[in-house]
């Protein structure tokens, strides 16, 4: 399961063998059936996650008790209630599976020790904070500015495995709207 991971940590820096050991040693494989709770709110999150396989995805509820989906990440990539995870609070996200998944993680502890002990995982380390920031920002605005329709198409175009494997509900709530919205928007498209 560690290929993959090092493989994208090698595209963005130099790793050594002896790097390429400590990775493994620290990131430890785990695999999740289907709709399984992999961190639950309340709590503060354990581990953070590289996806190697499957969709995951962050939720939490809202005053009337639905699901808002804040986050769904596809292979490869990080996912975790970063802020709680970074800071050891306690999360008011759950983390879940929405498929069959095969992850990596790694807990707050080892993720500092890695950093230290590896030159090019710190490269890499800054690189996906980067990137993570890059997204977040994008997300905001799209969500801010674009029309349902048009964050439905650009979901389509940039990330269309989500379509094919994610629950048009959990699908909806990451693009902010109901289900009802989003199914006539697919048939508005389809016709």
């Amino acid at each position: 399961m560690h290929a993959k991971f090092i493989q994208l940590i090698k595209q963005h820096s130099q790793l050594s063998e002896p790097e390429i050991d400590l990775c493994k040693t620290y990131m430890e494989p785990v695999r999740y059936a289907k709709h399984q709770i992999i961190e639950e709110e309340g709590k503060v999150p354990a581990y953070l996650y590289f996806v190697v396989s499957g969709f995951v995805r962050l939720f939490h509820y809202n005053d009337k008790g639905d699901e808002l989906t804040t986050h769904i990440n596809c292979p490869p990539g990080f996912i975790c209630s970063y802020q709680n995870f970074s800071n050891q609070t306690r999360s008011e996200e759950n983390l879940e599976s929405i498929t069959d998944c095969e992850l990596l993680r790694i807990t707050k502890a080892n993720l500092d020790m890695l950093t230290a002990q590896s030159p090019a995982f710190k490269d890499f380390s800054v690189y996906v904070f980067q990137q993570a920031l890059s997204y977040n920002e994008k997300r905001s605005k799209e969500l801010a500015t674009l029309t349902a329709e048009k964050r439905y198409l650009k979901l389509m175009a940039e990330q269309p495995d989500l379509l094919h494997n994610v629950p048009m509900q959990y699908i909806a709530s990451f693009l902010g709207m109901n289900p009802k919205s989003l199914s006539r928007i697919r048939k508005q498209i389809v016709r």
